[in-house]
């Protein structure tokens, strides 16, 4: 079997919730060696977030596979000795704890490297390490507040949250891809180069399209619901029997077709209330209407076959039961079984295919399952491992 890209890269990471979970479970299914460190007895509090897979939480399973778990109360003398030891011989060090709880723990970047010059230490915070907003608190739905997504999603009436924690998402993945650049950069100049990411710095990335528009406009671009906000026709239109279908117009080329194929009417291509880009976003109202007169006319499978013939990007609105059912999901062959304390679940392969490289897609472990086997491979006894359980260490 060809060796996974990561094999003998060790990571130890005391993370929690998203962030940096989704960051090491992608080094794990890469073939890195991740040792999660969580609270004795309760572990990662995501895994009480909810109960719906089999007794588990959601987030955790989708997180949390390929994983070791160690308990470890590192404020003891015992938990931190163990902490140690660990990231004496670790490659990587993640942590998203609470705003500054490293530093003053001793556990910050330069003191590690101290120890070990070797050490790539990523840490995961709200709003940095430092600035005028280090010591605050950050959660998911806040920096989605704060970077102003939150202003630009929803309809015209009211903003809305995004349903997914994209926070939290393009934080860890910043962090996956900061991570395999200090690596590559250590094997070329031997050492680890510290990375720092921010849920609020990776926001701000992804603000990037609104932030220009507003800034060099003047105007914010408008909350229009499923549609875009400055591309039209683009959204959600309903057919005569009430199914959902959204499409998209990405150029002049695209709207001729579109007049021509599905609306049967070339002549509106020259009309000059939509005759550019920026035209029909102004016209967006008068725009919608023609459009919705014609789908009303056409079940939603003969508006999505007119779409096709003329080019026109579509899709179905689909409910998220719709999307798990999915045939290209099914048909590429995305799903894999992953054992969980809970029973078997289907996880998805990662995104990422590298050709002839086959992800590790290993259990969900238990609050501490490996903490005894990993204190043996340490060098403890059993009577020293007895001794750590009952003073709390583990």
């Amino acid at each position: 079997m060809t060796a996974l890209p990561l094999e003998g890269i060790t990571v130890v990471s005391l993370e929690q919730a998203v962030a940096a979970p989704f960051a090491t479970r992608q080094l794990a299914d890469l073939g890195a060696r991740v040792i999660k460190i969580e609270r004795p007895g309760t572990g990662d509090f995501a895994r009480a977030y909810d109960e719906s897979v089999h007794g588990q939480s959601s987030y955790f399973v989708w997180l949390n596979r390929s994983k070791e778990s160690v308990t470890l109360d590192i404020k003891t003398p015992g938990g931190r000795e163990v902490l140690d030891t660990l990231l004496a011989d670790a490659d990587v060090f993640v942590q998203n704890l609470a705003p500054g709880a490293t530093r003053r723990l001793g556990l910050g970047a330069d003191e590690l490297a101290e120890r070990n010059p070797k050490l790539i230490v990523c840490d995961i915070s709200g709003y940095g390490n430092h600035g005028p907003w280090a010591d605050h608190k950050a959660y998911d739905l806040l920096v989605q507040c704060e970077t102003g997504v939150v202003s630009l999603t929803g309809s015209p009436e009211e903003p809305a949250k995004v349903g997914i924690s994209i926070a939290d998402i393009a934080a860890g993945m910043y962090a996956y891809s900061g991570i395999l650049t200090a690596l590559i950069r250590r094997a070329t100049t031997g050492c680890g180069t510290p990375v720092e990411v921010s849920l609020f710095d990776a926001l701000s990335e992804w603000m990037g399209s609104p932030a220009y528009y507003t800034a060099y406009s003047g105007v914010q671009p408008a909350r229009v619901g499923a549609q875009h906000a400055t591309i039209a026709p683009y959204g959600p239109f309903t057919a005569g029997d009430g199914g959902t279908v959204l499409l998209a117009i990405q150029n002049e080329r695209e709207w001729a077709s579109f007049c021509d194929v599905f609306l049967e009417a070339p002549e509106i291509t020259g009309d000059e209330r939509f005759h550019r880009g920026s035209a029909r976003v102004a016209h967006r109202e008068e725009l919608n209407s023609i459009i919705s007169e014609r789908f009303a006319e056409l079940d939603a499978a003969r508006a999505t076959e007119l779409l096709d013939r003329a080019n026109v990007a579509n899709a179905r609105l689909n409910s998220v039961a719709e999307y798990w059912d999915h045939p290209v999901l099914a048909g590429r062959d995305r799903w894999r079984e992953v054992e969980t304390p809970g029973g078997t679940i289907k996880a998805l392969l990662p995104p990422a295919t590298l050709r002839g490289v086959t992800p590790r897609m290993d259990p969900v472990p238990a609050v501490g399952e490996h903490t005894d086997d990993v204190l043996r491979a340490l060098g403890y006894d059993d009577e020293a491992i007895k001794a750590l359980h009952a003073d709390g260490s583990v």
